[in-house]
Formats: structure tokens, C-alpha cells, sequence
């Protein structure tokens, strides 16, 4: 199973390609390795007639990852259908080595609901503003480095976008990974604790200043925390047949010591007789993944439709000597 969303991240980006690179929004995640994949298929396809005739290709191109929503609108209902087969690739970039990993991240709220006030009387309102943003620096530096291998964005604050009143309501949002499934629990309670020793320390800090009395004082009141995603699960597999049809293509390992990122491919743990790796060109950061200049070179789209070739053949040439083939998952394509 080859899965690949189609979907991108907010925000208009020119869309140019120059005869040797695309540039523009989903160029490499993951529109661009969408079209390479399907390349690579036609090509395994050419290569091999037991590809589509002995050996199912199951080919997931689903919405809702970008978004934050991770497989709700697409990857998770298919997964959870049984749509997945023995070996199940993830398209990311990666830089064409395989990861058999996936860190899974939660998503904290942090909203303020006050009184507004007018500008020529601060005080007598809630500033949701200096509130949000005393603790935006707080849950920064508290919580930067919780946990070893996972990070921690402090993401969109808003309150309002007018000069002349204050804001006495809005919101602070923070996305935290995790790479064992155990530790979401202790990063949960760390931001809990991380917020009341904020909400502490700012009502020490402002408690006696003219503007933000009534903000210090009433801070915990109204203050709360929500989740827009918790409990999510980590990808953490070994393999010893499918990673080496995964060598046999030429498809080199994501090394041990480097971090791991969130996608899709979470929701492939711990299903019992599959083997799931992420596996795409570029790199999430050198080639601005989200960011302004997203690009993918044609040359390495061309090299991933290789690789996905190369790996579907291998893959065929594997489950054609019953000695080799593994037993069926029942429910999935093999």
C-alpha cells in the first residue's frame, strides 16, 4: 500500500517550474512525490505483469493531514477499514531513505476569555494579550526540551487586530511531538503544570501594575485549557522480510540517531503482520516544506518514481517464491 496526501498548508505561493524545478505549495509534500508515485507504479507495472495480477497495489490519496486533522479525512477510516497491506509506504520527504518510524504530536489550546475594554481605560478591562503572550514565553522556555526526542511549537496567538481597545479574548495554540506512544500522558501533565505555574507567575509579575491588575487577578478564572488532539499513537516497527525487500530495491534506512517527524503513518502502529516505512524525495526542511519557495527538482521526483519501481518489483519478486512469501494479513491487500 502506497499512501500519499494530497492536500497542502494554507497560504498563496507562486506555482513556476523552470524545466528543472517545481516550485509552489504540496511541490514536495506532497503533491509532487503524488505524481512521481503514480509514475513509479506505471513503470513497476511495465516491468513486472504479476504486479496487479499476483501482488495487490493499493494506492491511498487522501486529504486531512496538512491540516492538523492527521488522517482523519482519509488515512485513518481506511486503516482502520483494513485497506493496508504487508508492506505500506507513507510519501514524505525523507530523501529517499526509508523511516520506520513516525512521532505522533498533540495539539494544546490555551484561550482567554475576558472583558474587552476601551483604550482610554486599559484597566478596566481583561488584556487577553499581554495574558497570552506572558505565557507564550513561559510554556516556551518551560517546556523547550521536555522531552528528548520530541519538540515543541508554540504556534498561532491572536486576540484581535484593533489599536484602540483591548482584547479581553483569544487564543495561544502549541503542537507537541512525542515518539513513544507512553510519553503523550507526562507531556500532557507537563503542559497542565507548565500553564499553572504561568498563570502564577504572571499574576506575581502584573498583580500590582496599573494597567493589568484585573488581568493578574482574574487570570486563572479565565484561563482554560483544551486538547485539539491527544492520545495519538507513535509508528515504531522492525521487520527483518520487508526491510529487506526494502534493501533489495536499493532503498537505503533513515539512521537510528536521527529524529523522526509526525505523518500519517502513525496510524499504522502496532497492526499486527504489516511492516510500514515513510519513504519520499527531498527533505522537509531543505526544500521548505510549508515555507515560502516549496520546490521539488524534477530529478529527484524522477528518482523517487524509481525507487517506487524498484521497490514494487522487489516486492514481486519476493511473494512469488512461496519459501519466502510471509503469511497473509487477513483483511488486507497482499
Amino acid at each position: 500500500m502506497c499512501n500519499v496526501h494530497l492536500d497542502t498548508v494554507a497560504g498563496q505561493e507562486p506555482v513556476t517550474f523552470d524545466g528543472r524545478r517545481f516550485t509552489g505549495r504540496g511541490a514536495v509534500d506532497a503533491k509532487g512525490p503524488a505524481v512521481a508515485l503514480l509514475a513509479g507504479l506505471r513503470a513497476a507495472a511495465a516491468a513486472d505483469a504479476s504486479l496487479g495480477r499476483d501482488t495487490a497495489v493499493l494506492v491511498q490519496a487522501v486529504a486531512g493531514e496538512e491540516g492538523g486533522a492527521l488522517g482523519t479525512y482519509g488515512t485513518r477510516p481506511l486503516i482502520e477499514a483494513g485497506y493496508h497491506g504487508r508492506l505500506n509506504l507513507f510519501c514524505e520527504p525523507t530523501g529517499l531513505r526509508y523511516l520506520p518510524r513516525a512521532t505522533a504530536a498533540m495539539t494544546a489550546r490555551i484561550t482567554v476569555e475576558g472583558q474587552d475594554a476601551i483604550d482610554d481605560r486599559p484597566d478596566a478591562g481583561h488584556n487577553a494579550t499581554v495574558l497570552l503572550g506572558f505565557l507564550a514565553q513561559h510554556l516556551a522556555a518551560t517546556l523547550d526540551g521536555a522531552l528528548p526526542d520530541g519538540r515543541v511549537c508554540v504556534a498561532g496567538l491572536h486576540t484581535g487586530d484593533r489599536h484602540n481597545r483591548v482584547h479581553g479574548s483569544g487564543c495561544l495554540l502549541l503542537n507537541l511531538s512525542y515518539a513513544r506512544t507512553a510519553d503523550g500522558a507526562a507531556l500532557e501533565h507537563a503542559v497542565g503544570e507548565a500553564l499553572r505555574t504561568g498563570l502564577l507567575a504572571f499574576a506575581e509579575r502584573f498583580g500590582r501594575t496599573r494597567e493589568f491588575a484585573r488581568t493578574a487577578a482574574d487570570a486563572a478564572r479565565i484561563t482554560r485549557l483544551d486538547w485539539d488532539k491527544r492520545g495519538l499513537p507513535c509508528l515504531a516497527g522492525a521487520d527483518p522480510w520487508a526491510e529487506a525487500v526494502l534493501a533489495d530495491a536499493g532503498v537505503p534506512r533513515w539512521p537510528t540517531d536521527e529524529p523522526a517527524f509526525t505523518c500519517d503513518a502513525l496510524w499504522m502502529a502496532d497492526r499486527p503482520g504489516t511492516f510500514t516505512a515513510v519513504l519520499g524525495p527531498g527533505s522537509l526542511d531543505a526544500n521548505h516544506a510549508h515555507a515560502q519557495g516549496e520546490f521539488a527538482d524534477l530529478a529527484e521526483l524522477e528518482d523517487f518514481a524509481a525507487t517506487v519501481s524498484a521497490v514494487l518489483t522487489a516486492f514481486a519478486r519476493r511473494t512469488a517464491r512461496p519459501t519466502d512469501r510471509p503469511a497473509a494479513h487477513q483483511g488486507s491487500p497482499v
